[in-house]
């Protein structure tokens, strides 16, 4: 197995702490899979036997509306678990997850992972942690997109991508537009014209897919987030 699986797991926040012995019981537990891009990696409703960590490219977790409308709810990159609160609670998945680019990800089976937890408890103690993270993240997840107009969510989006890279005030969106647009909630054409409203403020700057926050005071107004919010949702 290569090295980087090792490299990717010991630095995956569900893991962090774990001896090196933890870290190969969790090899010969798990498997590399490999996805081409928009492959499907799991459905909603299918029994959730076990989680992933993405070890190269990105996966997406999103839903369908009844008219076939795709819904982001969530983009995950390496070295990022996903499925996994399913898994541990022994439930369907409840959204369903598909590659955005060739990827890979090491699938880890419920049954031998629950075997690793009763032989670790600071295992289990991290994932408490985690999970609860996860479940504040998707409550304010929920917040932004049923109480924020776009504008707000847009805001928040950007200051978190800001934060998750050390704070920088020059971002380069790995989404395309529509991609970012039905992760916010919205439709792309409503996306520009909101884009085009905040370069025209002052607030930022686009170039393509690269932005530049140029007013970080108006964005955090914008978003209605404090700076304890922004760390809270950084993975």
């Amino acid at each position: 197995m290569p090295l980087a699986v090792n490299e990717i797991l010991q630095s995956c926040f569900l893991f962090k702490g774990l001896s090196g012995s933890y870290i190969e019981q969790l090899k010969t537990i798990g498997k590399l899979k490999s996805f081409n891009k928009k492959e499907a990696i799991f459905f909603e409703g299918e029994p959730a036997k076990g989680f992933y960590i993405v070890v190269s490219g990105k996966v997406k977790i999103f839903k369908l509306s009844s008219e076939g409308r795709e819904q982001i709810l969530h983009i995950f990159a390496q070295g990022e678990p996903f499925g996994e609160a399913a898994a541990f609670a022994d439930m369907p998945y409840p959204a369903n997850a598909a590659a955005m680019e060739n990827s890979q990800a090491f699938y880890i089976p419920r049954t031998g992972f629950e075997r690793l937890l009763k032989e670790n408890p600071s295992l289990s103690l991290n994932l408490l942690a985690i999970l609860s993270k996860r479940l504040m993240i998707f409550a304010r997840m929920i917040g932004d997109l049923s109480l924020k107009e776009v504008p707000g969510r847009l805001a928040t989006y950007l200051l978190i991508s800001s934060a998750q890279k050390g704070g920088t005030n020059s971002l380069s969106l790995d989404l395309t537009k529509t991609q970012l647009a039905s992760l916010l909630g919205t439709i792309p054409e409503t996306l520009s014209r909101i884009l085009s409203r905040m370069q025209k403020a002052g607030i930022i700057e686009v170039h393509g897919a690269d932005i530049t926050i140029k007013n970080r005071g108006e964005l955090q107004k914008i978003s209605g987030l404090t700076q304890d919010d922004v760390g809270l949702t950084i993975s």
